[in-house]
């Protein structure tokens, strides 16, 4: 999206969503322009105008919501809490039109490919759907399903927010220096990465992979049946099971929850620190006790990596925090900045104070078993202080880090229901066993 022309190569769908697209951020975001025109402008109502405005258009503007939300050292404080209301729960498509894309992607009729297929879907999201099926061979399996053009949809949305992105560039210099453009360019990546199901594919068994080296038999993922996907349809073998939360559930598959909630963080510690790869997205459902005992983990269309740097740095920065020590907290920060030269940790201690202390209380309330201490909002609200900071000393935080800290807060959910007598912040080190 280089020049004017790559903004308008509209078809009729196109043309049908820009239109579309623009009547929504007419009738409701009309007012954000003339806050900014005035000087005087209200970041908490310009974020609750632009979320409803995400959720009436959908598809990618809800993925843009859950981005900004999940990246509390990218966007201002006030856009990230809003976009945490982000909801991503549409309406089912019809089976027909679900149908017609499972036949045009693999090429045959329905009936030939599947043995059966439920009509009714599992889930409904903004970009796919999930559908029960069952195989010529009699496999169980659940069949991920694009909705029908939302490739188009999304082409057509990104010229649309390329082409604000550089209007807002314009009539806001401010929006310039704050790396927008770049902010754009990492978010159109990462959609880009999450709606090609043969990259999600690849993640899946790349997470195999590392299971089958190490010799672990603990946990496993869905098998992929390639024959029966491509880039918009994904069949995998269907889990049965609880989700780790399910304490209650767990008792029927297992007689030790803590044992099963100590493996799966085993697990997923030991996959960071020995490939720097992590699955980013381990809320409840997507990490399962199965029938057999077995740990299962779904859904690889977000996974995250980090450098060497970053993983030490988590490694201090979250021992810090468990064991009440700032500037090793800084340190941490420090490590996770390849670029940093010669920030004085004692300094950038002493300013972490105040953030340190509210980290400090949102730990001790968990840990003394107040499971509503923690909440995204103060979560986000720690971040951005983090990163203002971070910047005042010419550092800089990655997204990823973001991402690992929110995967850690999943967790610490679940050690605190279940096994409290864990210690996840100061106890890191001792979950990577391999």
């Amino acid at each position: 999206m280089e020049t004017l022309s790559d903004y308008f190569s509209f078809g009729f769908h196109s043309s049908a969503r820009f239109l579309h697209s623009s009547l929504v951020f007419t009738t409701k975001a009309a007012s954000i322009l003339a806050m900014f025109a005035s000087g005087k402008v209200n970041h908490k109502e310009v974020a609750v105008v632009l979320r409803e405005s995400f959720e009436s258009l959908g598809a990618t503007y809800i993925k843009l919501g859950q981005f900004i939300a999940s990246a509390p050292s990218l966007f201002p404080e006030e856009y990230v809490n809003e976009m945490q209301k982000c909801l991503d729960s549409v309406r089912p498509v019809p089976y027909a039109h679900i149908r017609r894309v499972v036949e045009s992607e693999l090429g045959d009729s329905i009936q030939n490919i599947y043995y059966s297929f439920d009509e009714k879907p599992l889930a409904s999201a903004s970009i796919a759907q999930v559908h029960a099926a069952i195989t010529k061979e009699g496999l169980d399996v659940v069949v991920k399903v694009q909705r029908p053009d939302v490739h188009i949809t999304l082409k057509t949305d990104m010229q649309i927010l390329g082409l604000l992105t550089k209007i807002l560039e314009w009539i806001a210099p401010e929006f310039k220096k704050s790396g927008l453009t770049g902010m754009f360019s990492e978010f159109q990546n990462s959609i880009l990465q999450e709606i090609d199901f043969i990259t999600e594919a690849k993640n899946i068994e790349e997470f195999e992979a590392y299971l089958l080296e190490v010799g672990e038999e603990r946990a496993r993922v869905p098998r992929v049946y390639h024959s029966l996907s491509s880039k918009k349809i994904l069949t995998m073998e269907r889990f049965y099971g609880v989700p780790i939360t399910d304490e209650k559930g767990l008792r029927n598959y297992t007689n030790n929850p803590r044992k099963v909630l100590n493996d799966a963080l085993e697990i997923w510690f030991s996959s960071l620190a020995t490939k720097g790869f992590f699955h980013a997205d381990v809320h409840a459902g997507n990490v399962m006790i199965l029938k057999d005992g077995q740990i299962g983990f779904i859904d690889f269309g977000i996974i995250g990596r980090i450098s060497p740097n970053v993983w030490k740095g988590l490694i201090l920065f979250t021992q810090g925090i468990g064991m009440g020590e700032p500037k090793m907290v800084a340190q941490g920060l420090i490590s996770m900045d390849s670029t940093e030269k010669g920030v004085d940790p004692d300094a950038f201690a002493k300013q972490l104070e105040n953030v340190f202390q509210e980290m400090e209380s949102l730990y001790l309330a968990v840990a003394e078993g107040d499971a509503t201490g923690i909440d995204e909002s103060k979560i986000n609200h720690m971040m951005y202080e983090l990163k203002e900071i971070a910047e005042k000393n010419g550092l800089k935080i990655p997204r990823e880090f973001a991402l690992l800290m929110k995967q850690l807060l999943y967790f610490d959910r679940y050690v605190k229901s279940i096994a409290p007598e864990i210690n996840l912040f100061r106890d890191t080190q001792k979950f990577v066993t391999r």
